[in-house]
């Protein structure tokens, strides 16, 4: 330490002060609200590889930002210059009173993903990041910080297992053995050479197919290969316009995402709940009827996502979506009504998809 209290330049800690302050910087990521933190270097391994098969499938489907940036997103030198370590941090965001197996076994409600409920974890995470960051460039002279949650071209579960926080499952989630998968990623690229954690070098799924057995649409290719193509969060989030009518009705009542293949995993009787008030569910989203979603206008849809990452899909899409749960629940008055009230939206996608609802309740002719 010098006589101010401060480290040395990066490139001139000792082994001890390097281990010193990662001590430190663990210390203050728990203060912080995260669960666990882990450090790994510049090196992706054989995830590079994996990415560009998946992409060269096709399975990336109308995500082409998965394929634009190239290398960057398997080498964070490239993203980040100077970058020698990547510190990957999880925090976990599952609500102690959600009710997720009783939603989706009422069709008459709509079913969200559990991770977006609450505030939007963007800008949460983020923010802390930020801090962390901010206590380590006090602490350090000379440090570049650069925090990411979701936001660039970072293979984040990648980093997460070559950082010790988990393996990639079947699923194609990252697991942890003490805390399941129901957690947020983010990281910070950093030039500081702290010492690195020991990596997830096995999956430990055994011989469980769980996941790869619910998935409602069978998006699964096999073991660790997902078609996003048919995947529900892909199909309710990213894909913007029309749903193949194949798919639709296996989708129910899942109008924002999907959990199926983390509800059903053996390793989520571990997950941890949260005591992050701003992850709690609100607007009463966790329970809310899809008649009523349906017949919100737009400045009612605005008021209760703000904040929620759930607006980045737009008004038009949020109606397509549950237009398509709607084409799913129990024929009835109240479903046929809310249908024809939207009947004619100023939207070719929004109308396609409520004649599809209406004719599966036999409302209009085929």
């Amino acid at each position: 330490m010098s006589s101010h209290g401060r480290s040395n330049l990066p490139q001139q800690l000792t082994l001890q002060e390097q281990t010193a302050l990662l001590q430190k910087i663990r210390g203050w990521a728990t203060e912080l609200g995260f669960q666990q933190l882990g450090i790994t270097g510049v090196d992706l391994g054989e995830h590079e590889a994996y990415l560009q098969k998946w992409l060269d499938a096709g399975y990336h489907g109308s995500m082409g930002y998965m394929a634009r940036h190239g290398s960057k997103r398997a080498r964070p030198q490239e993203l980040v210059p100077g970058t020698l370590r990547v510190i990957s941090l999880r925090m976990d965001y599952l609500d102690p009173d959600t009710q997720a197996l009783e939603i989706l076994a009422a069709p008459q409600k709509a079913y969200i993903s559990r991770y977006t409920l609450g505030r939007d974890y963007h800008k949460l995470i983020r923010k802390r990041l930020s801090q962390l960051a901010e206590r380590i460039e006090a602490e350090v002279d000379g440090g570049d910080y650069r925090a990411f949650v979701d936001s660039a071209p970072v293979l984040e579960r990648a980093v997460a297992e070559r950082a010790g926080l988990g393996w990639i499952a079947k699923n194609t989630m990252l697991i942890n053995a003490e805390a399941g998968s129901w957690f947020f990623l983010g990281e910070i690229f950093t030039n500081l050479p702290l010492p690195l954690d020991q990596p997830y070098t096995s999956k430990h799924c055994g011989t469980c197919t769980a996941c790869l057995d619910i998935c409602p649409t069978a998006a699964f290719t096999g073991p660790f290969q997902l078609d996003a193509r048919k995947c529900i969060s892909y199909l309710t989030i990213e894909h913007h316009g029309s749903i193949d009518p194949v798919l639709r009705p296996l989708m129910g009542n899942r109008i924002f995402g999907c959990d199926d293949c983390q509800l059903c995993c053996p390793w989520n009787k571990f997950a941890q709940a949260t005591d992050e008030g701003d992850f709690r569910p609100r607007h009463g989203l966790a329970d809310a009827e899809l008649v009523e979603l349906l017949l919100w206008d737009e400045e009612m849809f605005l008021a209760k996502t703000s904040g929620s990452a759930i607006r980045r899909i737009g008004y038009e899409r949020w109606l397509r979506n549950v237009a398509v749960a709607l084409g799913n629940a129990p024929s009835s008055d109240a479903v046929i009504n809310a249908l024809l009230q939207r009947r004619h939206y100023p939207s070719p996608l929004v109308q396609e998809h409520v004649a599809w609802a209406l004719q599966r309740h036999g409302a209009i002719p085929v």
